[in-house]
């Protein structure tokens, strides 16, 4: 109880300079969110009213130790451009995002670690090679090279899946589903080669253990020691990789979302940061922070599980 409490305490200066850092590089970046307010047709004026309105013309450090207080008792802000709370528009969009990264997993996982098992087993194989050739495919394509070409490829020659769009869970199960499957396989692809190849690594050195042989010697099936003695001594690095790999999933969500033109919250990433609505980029980014510190403070528990020669 006391290390969860420790970790717990350790993620509010990680989540306070991540709030810094990004409060920083948004100010320091070309461009005025009240020049883009007012359009085209907008005069200095209009520009200097806006500004003095949203409270641009204050000194930084005084702008982010108001949006920081703010932050402290719940309020991320309110959106330039909405002109609503950054909460309920977190709230809004977040649904999309969390079955489009929960089938992601889902898929990933029930593919990978069989994958990268078989690999392991088959070591030097044909299979083998053509897992770490699919490892190098995926991290060098880029995330929204592979979703045009699935688009291409299925949705358009093969008239398979919907090109694009979303339907919520609770209106219509098969909608909802075939509209997630392609932007869930197209993020699963990064995601897949990095789990399947520490998987093999893993499980690999593992098989190269005296435990290994012993459990050969009592006449176990292949089987069984795979799963049971191999991929049990391998499950530490391969847990520490899926949370790890959640900040990839973070990252492609943007792209993925944008490309299917789904409602979630990487596309109201993107539309933020077109608009350089500042309370709505630092508020997405504070939450995807959270939720990747909370992740990681997961994995770190399940150290405990999974060996319990692990102690904090």
């Amino acid at each position: 109880m006391l290390f969860i409490l420790k970790r717990v305490l350790s993620t509010i200066p990680v989540l306070l300079l991540v709030a810094l850092i990004v409060f920083a590089m948004l100010r320091l970046t070309p461009g005025d969110p009240a020049a883009a307010l007012v359009g085209n047709n907008g005069t200095s004026a209009d520009i200097a009213r806006i500004r003095e309105s949203l409270g641009l013309n204050e000194a930084l450090p005084i702008q982010f130790m108001h949006w920081a207080t703010k932050v402290v008792r719940g309020d991320l802000g309110e959106s330039y451009y909405m002109k609503q709370s950054v909460t309920h528009l977190i709230a809004q969009r977040i649904g999309p995002t969390v079955c489009l990264t929960l089938l992601t997993m889902l898929m990933t996982l029930l593919v990978a670690i069989p994958l990268g098992l078989l690999a392991a087993w088959r070591h030097g194989g044909w299979l083998d090679r053509s897992l770490m050739g699919f490892s190098v495919m995926g991290f060098s394509v880029p995330t929204f090279v592979i979703g045009y070409i699935l688009i291409w490829a299925i949705a358009l020659h093969w008239k398979l899946l919907p090109v694009q769009g979303y339907t919520p869970l609770t209106e219509n199960f098969s909608s909802w589903l075939s509209h997630l499957i392609l932007p869930a396989f197209t993020l699963s692809i990064v995601y897949l080669a990095l789990i399947a190849r520490v998987t093999r690594a893993s499980v690999a050195e593992a098989l190269t253990e005296d435990y290994i042989r012993t459990a050969h010697s009592k006449g176990l099936s292949e089987l069984r020691i795979l799963i049971r003695h191999a991929l049990a001594n391998a499950a530490v690095p391969i847990v520490t990789v899926i949370g790890i790999g959640v900040g990839l999933l973070i990252g492609g969500v943007v792209v993925t979302e944008t490309v299917y033109a789904i409602p979630g919250l990487g596309q109201l990433t993107v539309d933020a940061v077109l608009g350089r609505d500042y309370p709505l980029i630092q508020g997405i980014t504070l939450f995807f922070s959270f939720v990747y510190v909370l992740i990681n403070l997961l994995v770190d528990l399940s150290y405990l599980v999974l060996d319990p020669r692990i102690r904090y």
